[in-house]
């Protein structure tokens, strides 16, 4: 819990709470192949006093929690070099954050950092009590990040993924 003043209590939010996740989708000739993937961030944590809301997540926490609609079901082996390839040559080590400029009604406006790029992002948030929803688009280029490739290119994922937040907040 994270407390403004003596009188405000900021809800928090991590993954004791609720889920983060980020949705990726295949293209390309041999997508068929390939797998979308749901990859859980296991370790994050957010707080949201209806003026600010303010993210963290830890990029070598992301797991393989699904692969759907590929030919052959994804293995324990494939989800550990997806992982294995996410930390090495697409997201790093450094540290995600999120903080909000501005927050009115449902809409947030804020900047996004990833692998040590910052970049304007804008989201719906819905709030339902203490519950908050987001569906937040990122396109990878923006961030400096190549969208993985496989199969000598025919195999791609989507440069636009989608992060996904669902959590109730404690406070």
């Amino acid at each position: 819990m994270v407390i403004r003043d003596s009188l405000t209590v900021v809800p928090r939010y991590g993954p004791d709470t609720g889920r983060l996740e980020v949705h990726t989708y295949r293209e390309g000739v041999a997508a068929k192949v390939g797998h979308d993937l749901i990859i859980e961030v296991t370790k994050w944590a957010a707080s949201d006093d209806g003026g600010m809301l303010e993210l963290t997540a830890d990029p070598t926490s992301l797991v393989v929690r699904e692969g759907n609609r590929g030919v052959k079901p994804l293995t324990d082996k494939d989800r550990a070099s997806i992982q294995k390839t996410i930390e090495k040559d697409i997201l790093g080590t450094q540290e995600i954050t999120f903080s909000s400029k501005s927050v009115e009604g449902g809409g947030v406006k804020g900047d996004l950092t990833i692998a040590g790029r910052t970049q304007p992002v804008e989201f719906d948030l819905q709030r339902e009590g203490d519950r908050v929803r987001a569906k937040i688009p990122v396109v990878q280029t923006r961030w400096g990040i190549k969208p993985y490739r496989g199969f000598m290119g025919a195999l791609k994922v989507r440069d636009d993924v989608e992060v996904v937040l669902d959590a109730a907040g404690v406070g």
